[in-house]
């Protein structure tokens, strides 16, 4: 498995023009929220959805990237799963944001002149995350 810098290094090749940049700022999180928002709506058991399922597995993945980068996602994730508790929206505000927030990552990657990363390897949507939270992540170890 590729080291977190590598990871990042990897994925900063695609994402080197500012409005790309600062697409991504903006969708990535949205993305990630919305996602985890409508997989909420999907029960499983009792209390259990699909959104739980996506935090286990991404946080395992985090995890075998280091400690401190489990943490700093866990710290991430927290406040977006709370944000769902609290406000209760529909599946229709997910999939808006969700459809919304994809539009907007392919118009950036027009922009830029590169596929998305995840094209190559579908654990860079797990990178972006990091990524777009710049230096901080990178002094992770």
């Amino acid at each position: 498995m590729l080291s977190l810098h590598e990871w990042l290094d990897e994925y900063s090749v695609s994402h080197k023009n500012p409005t790309n940049k600062m697409i991504h700022r903006v969708c990535v999180p949205a993305i990630m929220w919305s996602l985890l928002g409508l997989l909420h709506q999907v029960m499983l058991h009792g209390e259990l959805t699909l959104m739980w399922i996506l935090i286990v597995i991404s946080l395992l993945f985090y995890f075998l990237l280091g400690l401190k980068v489990f943490l700093f996602m866990l710290f991430i994730t927290g406040p977006m799963v709370a944000s769902i508790y609290y406000f209760n929206l529909g599946w229709q505000v997910y999939l808006a944001t969700f459809v919304i927030a994809w539009i907007g990552q392919f118009v950036g990657h027009k922009i830029e002149g590169k596929k998305p990363s995840f094209f190559q390897d579908l654990a860079f949507l797990l990178i972006g995350p990091l990524w777009i939270f710049g230096e901080g992540v990178r002094k992770l170890k």
